[in-house]
């Protein structure tokens, strides 16, 4: 759930998955979709996996299943296709559907914000030292237009300790080079994945380390947070559980795992006041006062959405 909600903030859109040869909806599809519509995603395409396992009466039945379920929600309207992945059935109908859906408007003349999804380093062990690469930024863009040779801003950054203190220091470094879709190109607008290559040490980038942080011109990010304060709207009932259970009032000294834009991190709930609830946040976030925040509750032994929350300071 938690690597569902940190890519679905980089996207425009979104493909639920539904198997023509179980009932639906299963409890992960209504978590998803519940999630979807907590971040915005309206644009939906729903695939009904599996025909050739099915007979064509199961088929209809289960699409009928996948009706009922869709009513009323933000993918009522969506389109539902069935294929087989297998045998590579109306796979060509799905991506001309896609072709279909519409993007976004994003304003190109906003200060820059690319979401760093993935982190990774390029070079092959034994390579020489004059003949190693930067780290690579994988991610989106969300507003403005990053250029070659600019001078980038990392935040949070990188971890560090100082006389038993733990603070999370920028990171400054140059764009050598911006790809999209395997080209290298000279500017990057937002739409669509893309790959920074920067002058950053390799070690500072493996493992996905830098996964959450935002990318921006030096000085032009928004706050870095250590703790905020929350205004929660929890949902009746937890979804994707075996059972569906109510969702209980947040209590003082729980975990939350939070999500925001590509980030995610844990917060203990260190005060309560009405409506509002106080966080200190394992892993800072950079982040925008008006980004939605995805709250998710441990359940056994995984998270499972419960709400969302604002930002209030």
């Amino acid at each position: 759930m938690v690597t569902m909600l940190s890519g679905a903030a980089i996207m425009d859109g979104a493909i639920l998955m539904v198997a023509a040869n179980e009932p639906c909806p299963q409890p992960q599809t209504k978590e998803h979709l519940i999630a979807l519509g907590i971040m915005g995603v309206k644009s939906i395409i729903i695939v009904q996996n599996k025909i050739d396992l099915v007979t064509s009466e199961q088929a209809l039945s289960n699409y009928k299943q996948i009706k009922a379920f869709i009513h009323g929600t933000i993918a009522e309207h969506a389109p539902i296709i069935p294929i087989s992945a297998q045998h590579d059935v109306n796979i060509d109908v799905l991506l001309e559907v896609i072709q279909e859906m519409k993007t976004p408007s994003r304003d190109k003349d906003k200060d820059p914000l690319f979401f760093i999804a993935r982190s990774f380093d390029i070079n092959k062990p034994g390579t020489k030292i004059k003949d190693i690469h930067g780290g690579v930024l994988g991610g989106a863009l969300k507003q403005g237009i990053l250029k070659l040779d600019e001078e980038i801003e990392i935040r949070p950054g990188l971890r560090k300790e100082f006389q038993g203190r733990t603070t999370w220091e920028p990171i400054h470094t140059i764009i050598e080079n911006l790809m999209s879709g395997g080209t290298s190109i000279k500017e990057l607008v937002p739409g669509g994945s893309a790959g920074i290559l920067t002058k950053l040490d390799p070690r500072l980038v493996k493992a996905d380390s830098l996964t959450g942080n935002l990318v921006g011109l030096k000085g032009k990010l928004p706050q870095t947070y250590y703790e905020f304060t929350l205004k929660p709207k929890l949902l009746e009932r937890i979804v994707g559980a075996k059972d569906e259970v109510l969702v209980e009032a947040v209590k003082k000294g729980e975990l939350l795992m939070l999500n925001v834009n590509s980030a995610a991190t844990i917060g203990t709930v260190i005060e309560l006041k009405k409506d509002l609830i106080h966080v200190k946040l394992r892993i800072p976030v950079c982040c925008d006062i008006k980004d939605r925040i995805t709250i998710s509750r441990r359940l056994g032994t995984r998270w499972r959405l419960i709400g969302y929350a604002e930002i209030v300071k």
